[in-house]
């Protein structure tokens, strides 16, 4: 009689890296300034720079990471600059 075959064990999982919660600055450019916090009891992101003192926040999800605020930082002041341009 023959061998029964064993099953070969699944590969282990991949763990996924952490992502950033310190970013530069848009408007002083300095590195590692920009820090974002999240509170889900109030549905609030903020990102703040430490060094100019400016702040951003907005409204969040259950699913928003802090790059997701940063990114949401950075689009509107991408916003801003285009429309002062088309009124330039």
């Amino acid at each position: 009689m023959g061998k029964r075959k064993s099953s070969a064990k699944p590969p282990p999982k991949k763990r996924m890296d952490k992502l950033d919660t310190v970013f530069s600055c848009p408007f002083c450019n300095h590195g590692t300034s920009v820090e974002c916090r999240i509170d889900m009891k109030n549905l609030i992101g903020e990102a703040s720079c430490q060094i100019c003192q400016e702040s951003f926040s907005t409204t969040v999800t259950a699913l928003t990471e802090p790059i997701d605020i940063y990114s949401e930082w950075i689009d509107e002041c991408e916003r801003v600059n285009t429309l002062e341009d088309e009124d330039a």
